[in-house]
């Protein structure tokens, strides 16, 4: 029997967020991957330094990669740091990789990493998300409603 799916990720520490993609895209399904890190890039990474504004990942056969993705060199690594823009593979499930490929030929979606974090155990995990893309007349309907909501929350302090 498999394990229901996961509502909210076991994100201990936050180290970068893609704020934007939620305000471009519609987000359909998330996933959780691992990240195949170099030893300079997780050190990087626990030190809080990290990008994800402008990243996006892409399926090619059988395996997930992160473009775009900007880890800064780590300030105590020697020669052998890292490069900061490389491309950086997702571990995930082959079950989950097929989904994605999937979504990605027959419904038009896209795949957007929308956090990157550490859980519990230690590990630099990526939230991915099936999104799909906001015209300009979904924008601004987000943007009246977030409106909405932030003065719904001023009433409510005035009379409460």
């Amino acid at each position: 029997m498999s394990k229901p799916p996961v509502t909210e990720f076991d994100k201990v520490k936050v180290v970068a967020e893609n704020r934007r993609a939620r305000y471009d895209y519609f987000v359909e399904e998330r996933f959780e991957a691992g990240i195949e890190l170099r030893g300079t890039e997780v050190k990087a990474l626990r030190t809080g330094e990290g990008s994800i504004a402008e990243s996006y990942a892409l399926v090619e056969g059988d395996e997930v990669f992160l473009i775009n993705s900007s880890i800064p060199e780590y300030s105590h690594g020697n020669r052998m740091n890292h490069e900061p823009r490389r491309r950086r593979r997702l571990l995930m499930r082959a079950r989950e990789i097929a989904k994605l490929q999937g979504a990605i030929t027959r419904q038009g979606l896209t795949v957007v990493p929308l956090s990157v974090y550490f859980n519990s155990r230690g590990r630099a995990k990526v939230e991915l998300a099936l999104a799909r893309g906001k015209k300009v007349h979904d924008k601004r309907e987000t943007i009246k409603e977030r409106d909405w909501k932030r003065e719904q929350g001023r009433l409510m302090r005035q009379r409460g």
